[in-house]
């Protein structure tokens, strides 16, 4: 009987740098952050609630977002984290891309934990708490999306070559940042710039976005442009779909 060469194990994702994170310091935010946090919640909950994916607004109850205070991160983990892993973490800010993918790959999101200006309330052109709390951390509650956030960073974190750099850039930017989902026959945002921006929203929903149906092949290929409203974007009809794509996206990296 001819010997079968055992294929070789996979390594596991490297640890992330552990100078990048810190503490959230709850008891430091003031009145007038928390009045921020609770304006942007009441407005985006009033159109989330019509045009926002039906997961999204599950997540948020679940990990127990409330419009009048900053989420503390240690109370968002206590009932998250026992549901599907994941924590949210701390961090000082812009992370390297392999170091937040190494955050991914063991169900760590990096969240930054300012809270932006009163006077740019519309548009941050970096991340704050909002986008990454209110925007992404609801849908880590979804088995099924966390699955595929975890095997996303798993696979990201072992891309070598710039052009797959990119690639995975890209599908990470057309699903977690700025997917949209069809849900009973009607489409509906999950992405995380869609959840915690109004204007992308209905630039995604309205006429000038032209709304593909979610293709592997034509999301790893499709630029894109981070400080404008995009032309661009792909709806999946489950996040079933994610998950059998980020699988396809390893395969072709191996091979």
């Amino acid at each position: 009987m001819q010997a079968t060469a055992a294929r070789p194990r996979r390594a596991a994702p490297p640890e992330p740098d552990p100078s990048i994170f810190i503490t959230q310091d709850w008891s430091a935010y003031t009145a007038e952050q928390h009045e921020v946090w609770s304006i942007l919640y009441e407005r985006r909950m009033r159109e989330l609630r019509g045009n926002g994916s039906r997961i999204f607004l599950q997540g948020a109850d679940t990990i127990g977002l409330r419009p009048d205070r900053v989420p503390e991160l240690a109370d968002v983990n206590r009932r998250l984290e026992p549901r599907t892993g994941w924590n949210a973490v701390p961090v000082k800010g812009f992370i390297p891309a392999r170091e937040f993918f190494a955050c991914l790959a063991r169900r760590r999101f990096p969240t930054t934990v300012i809270v932006r200006p009163r006077e740019q309330l519309e548009y941050l052109p970096e991340p704050d708490i909002f986008h990454d709390v209110f925007g992404h951390v609801p849908l880590h509650a979804d088995p099924v999306f966390a699955d595929f956030l975890q095997r996303f960073g798993t696979v990201a974190s072992r891309a070598e070559s710039d052009e797959d750099v990119r690639r995975m850039a890209r599908l990470f930017w057309f699903t977690v940042e700025f997917g949209l989902v069809r849900e009973d026959g009607q489409v509906k945002v999950y992405g995380s710039g869609l959840i915690s921006s109004a204007g992308d929203a209905a630039n995604a929903l309205g006429p000038k976005c032209d709304r593909r149906p979610f293709s592997l092949d034509a999301v790893l290929e499709q630029e894109f442009e981070i400080d404008r409203f995009q032309d661009v974007l792909f709806v999946v009809d489950s996040f079933d779909q994610l998950f059998a794509a980020v699988s396809e996206a390893e395969r072709r990296l191996e091979s």
